[in-house]
């Protein structure tokens, strides 16, 4: 299921340990100290401490693919990425798994989530099929550039 309101949403990725400083993702001149810490915090302490309260949630750890081309120059998003994706989507997660048939709905359904960094609301998506959840959000917009739990629960259970 894909929803879109009268503005678009899209998706992005977090998934093996990307290297700031790696010629294969950006030049280094494109971001600054500040963004290589952040990102450096996100992959090592923040995504893995998610996967595993999504585990603890629902009984399978359900990794991240984030898109970090889509964040590495933009310190506001990188700031929110966490709590308007990851904190939002374990709290939709806990809604769906209130009960054994919601954990193993999403243990069976859910296999990835995608994470992107988009500029603006005309950009954003929310998607679910596939087993990939893929959320394209403006996080430097902050709540005006989230989906909300409700409407992650309302992908997601229209998909399992």
């Amino acid at each position: 299921m894909e929803i879109r309101s009268h503005y678009s949403m899209r998706t992005t990725t977090c998934a093996p340990p990307f290297h700031p400083l790696s010629s294969t993702h950006r030049e280094e001149n494109d971001m600054g100290l500040a963004e290589k810490r952040k990102i450096k915090e996100l992959q090592d302490v923040t995504f893995p401490e998610r996967v595993k309260e999504i585990e603890e949630i629902c009984g399978a750890a359900i990794p991240y693919e984030v898109d970090w081309n889509s964040l590495a120059d933009d310190a506001e998003a990188l700031n929110f990425i966490d709590n308007l994706s990851c904190h939002r989507l374990n709290m939709a997660l806990r809604m769906i798994c209130q009960d054994e048939l919601g954990k193993e709905a999403l243990r069976d359904g859910l296999k990835l989530v995608k994470l992107k960094n988009v500029a603006d609301k005309g950009n954003m998506l929310i998607r679910f099929g596939g087993g990939v959840l893929e959320m394209h959000c403006a996080y430097a917009l902050r709540t005006d550039g989230m989906y909300s739990d409700g409407e992650i629960r309302q992908v997601l259970e229209a998909g399992l």
